[in-house]
């Protein structure tokens, strides 16, 4: 049985206290996502630091575009700013004069960018990470379409594909929050378009863009949940961020299951695992099914578990409860499978029963 109490080992335990040090010493990170160009990203995050300035925090900026509408420009007059450093034609963030100034908080409009050659760090993201770790705080801008692991999905609603990639840990590891900036209006995205069936499309796409911001916010709140819950040593099985389950067994081709799974995961960008659990010897044709279930699950990257156990039931939900699943993908035939079926009864039917907080979804076989 798959069964640790749902302790958490020593180095699980060190990984979060030692988390947890590196987040009360570093400065905290503020990024206002996109979706598209024009939602006002800029505005709110240098709008933001005039606040803060306000208040009474130091504040400078060290990273800006050089086109601002007007309104933004207003913003920058009251803003202190530490100049950018010139190579190859391309600007970079001058690090060092930043962290010798040592101001409370620092503005970077564009994470997304690549230093150009001759600096220290390769991508702009790098360079915020040396300044969190001096304990300056950053507020800082980045579009969807920048996200690693959302480039193929933007790049289908697009038709481009973004030039740039901030790694999905950086956020997940570092952001202490993150803002999704709506657009005010529709037309601050959508003017100059006039044919109405091209605004029809262009609304579609953006809204679609809308929704993959959200969800990737959504993931990293969902990341920073499960560790504070885990700081204080309490475990659930609910969230922001879907992770599916799918069941696999040497009796049925599941190709078809874990191809639906894989498209639940993709669609709401979460986590995918796939579990057999084995209960009764396999018999050679039952080996050879088993292991082409269990190679399709990895070609679409599953996290892939076998585990051993007579209480097939108990065992997949103690599984779910540990990786905090949220759907449950189970195959079930109208057919009767033979003796091991008619002692057990229907898993199916058992599981959904027993699962409680958890979606179960009954994937037919033939």
């Amino acid at each position: 049985m798959f069964d640790d109490s749902r302790r958490r080992t020593p180095d699980e335990l060190l990984a979060d206290i030692e988390l947890e040090e590196r987040r009360k010493q570093r400065g905290k990170l503020k990024v206002f996502l996109g979706y598209a160009s024009g939602v006002g990203k800029s505005f709110q995050m240098l709008d933001e630091g005039r606040r803060r300035r306000e208040r009474g925090e130091d504040v400078v900026a060290c990273a800006l575009q050089p086109d601002y509408p007007e309104d933004v420009r207003r913003i920058i007059e009251h803003l202190e700013a530490i100049p950018t450093i010139s190579s190859c034609g391309a600007e970079a963030i001058d690090v060092a004069s930043v962290v010798e100034r040592q101001p409370e908080v620092v503005l970077i409009d564009g994470l997304a960018y690549d230093n150009p050659a001759g600096c220290t760090n390769a991508h702009r993201w790098q360079d915020v990470e040396v300044l969190l770790k001096t304990g300056i705080s950053v507020l800082t801008t980045v579009n969807v379409q920048y996200l690693e692991n959302l480039q193929d999905e933007v790049e289908r609603i697009t038709g481009k594909r973004a030039r740039y990639i901030i790694p999905r840990e950086f956020l997940n590891n570092l952001a202490d929050e993150i803002t999704v900036v709506d657009a005010p209006s529709e037309e601050s995205v959508l003017g100059g378009i006039e044919d109405t069936s091209a605004r029809l499309a262009e609304k579609h796409k953006l809204s679609r863009l809308r929704e993959l911001a959200l969800l990737a916010a959504a993931s990293v709140v969902d990341r920073q949940l499960e560790s504070y819950l885990r700081s204080q040593g309490t475990e659930q099985t609910w969230g922001v961020q879907e992770r599916i389950l799918v069941c696999v067994t040497d009796e049925f081709d599941a190709a078809e299951m874990l191809e639906s799974g894989r498209r639940n995961a993709d669609r709401f960008q979460g986590e995918f695992f796939v579990l057999h659990c084995r209960y009764k010897p396999v018999s050679k044709e039952g080996r050879e099914q088993l292991e082409r279930n269990l190679q399709q699950a990895r070609l679409l990257g599953a996290e892939v578990f076998t585990l051993v156990d007579s209480d097939v039931v108990t065992a997949i939900l103690d599984f779910a409860m540990q990786r905090g699943v949220t759907q449950i993908f189970v195959g079930r035939s109208d057919a009767p499978r033979g003796f091991w079926t008619r002692v057990r009864g229907n898993l199916a039917v058992r599981l959904i029963r027993a699962a409680e907080g958890i979606d179960v979804i009954v994937y037919p076989h033939r």
